[in-house]
C-alpha cells in the first residue's frame, strides 16, 4: 500500500485495521482528527518508528521540547519543514516499512 491508497483507505473506513504497526495506526487516527488516539498509542510504545510519530504528534501540538526529546529516541532529525510534508514523509516510510520489512 503507498500513501495515496493509505488516504482513500483512512476516508472509506471509520475503524482503523488492527493488522497495521501500532506507528501506522497512530497516523490513521491523526489524519482523522484523534490526536489523543493517536497519543494514546504511541505514549508507551519503545520502537523506534512509534518514537518518530510521537515526535511528529508533539510538534503537531507545538510542544517543540518534547518533540525533539522524541525524534532523539527515534534516531531522526527533527522535521522543519510543513507538519503535513511531515505526516506524508513519516507515513510513507512506515508503509514501505510494512509492504517490504525494509528500512526507508
Amino acid at each position: 500500500m503507498n500513501t495515496q491508497e493509505f488516504l482513500r483507505l483512512i476516508e472509506k473506513q471509520r475503524s482503523c485495521p488492527q493488522t497495521l504497526p501500532k506507528a501506522l495506526q497512530a497516523m490513521w487516527y491523526e489524519k482523522q482528527g484523534n490526536w489523543d488516539k493517536a497519543h494514546e498509542i504511541v505514549q508507551n510504545a519503545s520502537d523506534a518508528d512509534s518514537a518518530w510519530v510521537h515526535a511528529y504528534l508533539h510538534r503537531q501540538q507545538g510542544d517543540l521540547s518534547n518533540a525533539r526529546y522524541w525524534y532523539e529516541k527515534s534516531n531522526q532529525p527533527e522535521f522543519l519543514g510543513d507538519i503535513n510534508q511531515e505526516w506524508e514523509e513519516i507515513t510513507s516510510c512506515l508503509l514501505q516499512k510494512a509492504n517490504t520489512n525494509h528500512g526507508c
